[in-house]
């Protein structure tokens, strides 16, 4: 190696002493250490030495000789306030950790810039052996937050390593029901992820509350709800603390969330129990049975109407019903469903003059308007407030099918204009829809001379 610098560096500043170290190749180390002039602590531009690449990677034979050198820092973090044991933890290599501990100057409580400690990375990740060394250490503090004051237990929750979570649990330091910044317990993070064991286990300390609300009033029965969750959820309502019924800051209860997700088990779980009231509304006034319709969840939809407390046409504070909603978002199932069971008004519009059908007619859901123009009570050329027809808005839009089907309709003015005096031919010939135009030409009561109000 004579007449060569022994620490070049490529382009992130990592020497070949730093890639042999990262890759494990001993003999290669052990022949560059012996050189005079070598640094065996020469950090990259992310600050990572050899002994941190080593010790991300587990080499512990590399680890040994590193830590042989005085000039070696077995502390040095990267950039990131990342040390060499703190990367042995997070990768769950044990010989390592082990090897790092053995240094006095080691701390093994040592958090990076974010306030994970070597424990935290290691239960997040469920490496238990690592936890087991490292809550040996009494400098260890085993509830240790990071900065968003989540623990060693949430993370570990939240990743469903039971038995990194029952290791935790067994030391009196560790508060089972500490919530971080956003007031997520450990409880939470287990439902939240559909953890039921974890779930289990944590309930079953007398110190956590199991009807504990995060800061948006979400309890862990809502975030399991919402995910779908049945099994945490079944847990959950085991417990006498546990109101299934219990409203968010938004006024949005678990059944909701689960209705609006289409999470027809979950849903099936407190309606067999009783516990709740399936028609309560949110703060906005969408009920469990609003949610479903909106998001054309069939199965959910046919459950709620078999419960007395349902009014299936009750519209929200904008005055949108279900099946207006299901009509916007063409979901042709519910739609079918709702007008099938003779209990809602096919015509009814919201605070806006919008119809079912005119809101089907206005996003081109074709099928959703055939089955509403089947309806007696829907009226085909209702205007909205603007005065807009449901003809007029599928021309404007270029809705050829659906303009097809309403001009058929004998009840259809085919040029009727809008509040400007701008007619259905007017706006499609604008919009460039040249189907559609044609369809209206085939019309003798289309005048296509017709001016609007600028004339």
């Amino acid at each position: 190696m004579e007449g060569s610098d022994i620490n070049q560096t490529d382009c992130v500043d990592n020497t070949p002493l730093a890639w042999a170290a990262l890759n494990g190749h001993e003999r290669v180390v052990e022949m560059l250490l012996r050189q005079g002039d070598i640094s065996p602590d020469k950090p990259g531009e992310d600050g990572q030495t050899p002994l941190w690449l080593a010790a991300w990677n587990g080499n512990e034979g590399v680890a040994k000789m590193l830590l042989g050198r005085d000039e070696v820092n077995p502390d040095k973090p990267d950039k990131e306030g990342r040390i060499p044991l703190w990367c042995a933890a997070k990768s769950g290599h044990e010989g390592v950790v082990e090897i790092l501990l053995q240094r006095a100057e080691v701390k093994p409580d040592k958090p990076d810039n974010d306030g994970r400690t070597p424990l935290y990375v290691a239960a997040w990740s469920g490496h238990e052996r690592v936890v087991k060394i490292l809550l040996q250490r009494a400098e260890v503090n085993p509830d240790r937050p990071d900065k968003l004051s989540q623990t060693p237990l949430r993370g570990a929750a939240y990743n469903e390593h039971q038995g990194v979570v029952k290791m935790l649990l067994q030391r009196a330091e560790v508060n089972p029901d500490k919530p971080d910044n956003d007031g997520r317990t450990p409880l939470y993070a287990a439902a939240w992820s559909g953890h039921d064991r974890v779930v289990k286990i944590l309930v079953e300390r007398h110190e956590v509350n199991p009807n504990k609300s995060d800061n948006q009033g979400l309890t862990p029965l809502s975030r399991a709800a919402c995910n779908g969750h049945e099994q945490a959820v079944k847990v959950l309502l085991e417990q006498d603390e546990v109101n299934p019924g219990e409203p968010d800051n938004d006024r949005e209860t678990p059944l909701l969330s689960a209705a609006w997700n289409g999470h027809i088990g979950v849903v099936k779980i407190p309606l067999e129990r009783g516990k709740v009231n399936p028609a309560k509304p949110a703060k906005d006034g969408r009920t469990p049975f609003w949610g479903a319709a909106f998001n054309g969840h069939v199965g959910v939809v046919e459950m709620l109407l078999n419960r007395d407390e349902v009014d299936p046409d009750r519209p929200d504070n904008a005055g949108q019903t279900p099946l207006l909603c299901a009509a916007w978002n063409g979901h042709e199932g519910v739609v079918q469903t709702l007008v099938g069971q003779g209990r809602v008004n096919s015509d009814r519009p919201d605070t806006r003059g919008r119809t079912p059908l005119w809101s089907a007619a206005f996003k081109g859901h074709a099928g959703v308007v055939e089955i509403l123009l089947a309806q007696a009570a829907a009226n085909p050329d209702k205007p909205d407030n603007d005065g807009r027809t449901p003809l007029l808005c599928a021309a404007s839009n270029g809705h050829e099918g659906v303009v097809k089907m309403l001009v058929q309709q004998g009840e259809v003015n085919p040029d009727r204009p809008g509040s400007n005096c701008q007619t259905p031919l007017l706006f499609a010939a604008a919009n460039g829809h040249v189907e559609v135009v044609k369809a209206l030409l085939e019309r003798d009561e289309v005048n296509p001379d017709k001016p609007d109000n600028d004339g």
